[in-house]
């Protein structure tokens, strides 16, 4: 049972593929007119099968064999020619209507000729109007076409039989009762067919209708998760940004009264509580960096961060900004080299920013390299989105693994877990300066290789207030898990 149900769900496969090849490329374009064309071209293709059971039937059973059943024989085989004609011409709604008369034709034929108004064959006149609903849907004025079809038939049929000549019965009553029960069976055959096409169409569409509905209200869940994670996210960039006054006073207090307190240590000559007076400030002093970076990534996120654009020296800047690091640099056990490829002058961009995007990337290099070198390189360079600064970061660092590149520069991202407990680090630095560059106007790209180091690179340009459009949101265009090799090529 089990292989007789697969084998005809496969035939039925092959079937329908072979019913789509003869639907016109307008009616398969909307979803009623093809189902309308499928069940057209279902009919035409397996009707004669059933229909040609008639006129064998009456061929065995009629002694009289001559042109009546050689006409109805080739009428019901004709019906194999409307697939093709619908294909080449298409004209559909002509098609169906002269397939209607067609049928109305066979059925009226082979009752004229075998009984008459008594005839076995009479049943089939109960598959005109299943056709017309089947064929032509909701068209009223097509159906009325088809009553007024059938209407004329039968008046013409009825004139025929009752006032013209009436054709002798040559087929004996026990063959007649026999071509009965031939041609009652194939019209339930053939009205079940229908039937249960039709209602596979049915199905199809209610289970295409509730999918379509299940997709629209998962999209509607998603649209609602997407929006109340907005509204959060909004929520907490608002919330820190806010809190930035009342989260730095305490921290400022601690680090002023630890300075305080380390210089009276320093003059009475307490070196045991000057050490740990040492640690508490410099923690104040990390924790409210940590603070600043979290306030300032909100303040991005929320489209807060206001810049302010100026005339700068660009190169007076960033050797203070380097020059800031070299302590940090001489206890890592690192050297900290400076390249000024060319003399940049002035350019219109925000100060503290610009600073603060490279110092990011500067401390992350120190960080991540012990008794190595860090290379910080810059200079006036041009891009296609106009005249700016680049400055190149190089360290021999421990590297990045190439599948860590493309989430570098997400938030509390650091490149591997053991690096971050030998290290140390949030992952809000490089995120941080990835914002900044893009708040900027300006785009940083890196390469890596474990165990050579890294080398990131910033371009900034030259900012004015009438081309200045902040970035409400950098996440928008955060580099995806494929960024990668995009973002070596454009570092290279």
């Amino acid at each position: 049972m089990g292989f007789l149900m697969r084998l005809g769900s496969v035939l039925l496969r092959k079937l329908e593929h072979a019913v789509d090849w003869f639907i016109p490329a307008d009616m398969a374009a909307g979803e009623e007119s093809a189902k309308q064309a499928r069940i057209f071209l279902i009919s035409h293709l397996c009707g004669p099968f059933i229909g040609n059971v008639v006129p064998g039937a009456i061929f065995i059973f009629d002694p009289v064999r001559d042109y009546r059943v050689a006409v109805l024989a080739a009428s019901i085989t004709g019906f194999w020619a409307f697939p093709f004609v619908l294909r080449a011409f298409g004209r559909y709604n002509l098609l169906a209507l002269l397939s209607v008369q067609n049928l109305i034709f066979c059925i009226f034929w082979s009752c004229y000729f075998y009984g008459g108004v008594s005839s076995p064959t009479l049943p089939w006149v109960l598959t005109i109007p299943l056709l017309a609903f089947f064929y032509l849907g909701q068209a009223a004025r097509l159906r009325l076409v088809v009553l007024a079809l059938f209407a004329v038939n039968s008046a013409v049929f009825g004139g025929l039989y009752y006032f013209g000549h009436s054709p002798p019965l040559t087929m004996p009553l026990a063959s007649l009762q026999g071509l009965g029960i031939v041609s009652t069976a194939a019209a339930a055959l053939y009205v079940a067919m229908m039937a249960l096409y039709h209602a596979k169409i049915l199905a199809s569409g209610v289970e295409m209708e509730t999918e379509m509905r299940r997709h629209l209200a998962t999209a509607e869940e998603l649209r609602l998760a997407t929006a109340e994670a907005e509204r959060a996210g909004a929520a907490k960039a608002e919330f820190l940004a806010k809190m930035s006054h009342e989260l730095r006073t305490p921290l400022n207090a601690v680090i002023g009264y630890s300075q305080i307190l380390l210089e009276d240590a320093a003059d009475e000559g307490d070196a045991a509580a000057a050490v740990d007076l040492e640690r508490i400030h410099a923690s104040g002093h990390h924790l409210l960096r940590l603070i600043n970076n979290v306030l300032d990534l909100s303040k991005i996120d929320a489209g807060k961060m206001e810049l302010c654009v100026e005339q700068i020296l660009v190169d007076d800047l960033l050797e203070s900004t380097v020059a800031s690091f070299r302590a940090a640099a001489e206890a890592a056990g690192n050297e900290l080299i400076l390249k000024r490829d060319s003399e940049i002058g002035t350019i219109s961009c925000d100060a503290l920013r610009l600073q603060q995007a490279v110092s990011q990337v500067v401390d992350n290099a120190i960080k991540f390299t012990k008794g190595g070198c860090v290379t910080v390189s810059f200079g006036r360079a041009t891009a296609a989105r106009g005249d700016g600064v680049f400055v190149e970061v190089r360290d021999t660092g421990i590297g990045i693994d190439m599948r860590n590149l493309p989430d570098l520069f997400e938030s509390f991202t650091v490149a591997a877990d053991a690096s971050e407990s030998k290290y140390g680090g949030t992952g809000l630095g490089l995120a941080l300066s990835w914002r900044i560059c893009k708040l900027l106007g300006g785009h940083i790209t890196v390469t890596s290789e474990i165990g050579v180091g890294s080398c990131f690179r910033m371009w900034f340009p030259s900012l004015t207030l009438a081309s200045y459009q902040p970035v409400q949101s950098a996440e928008a265009t955060m580099p995806s898990a494929g960024g990668a090799p995009a973002l070596q090529a454009a570092a290279a």
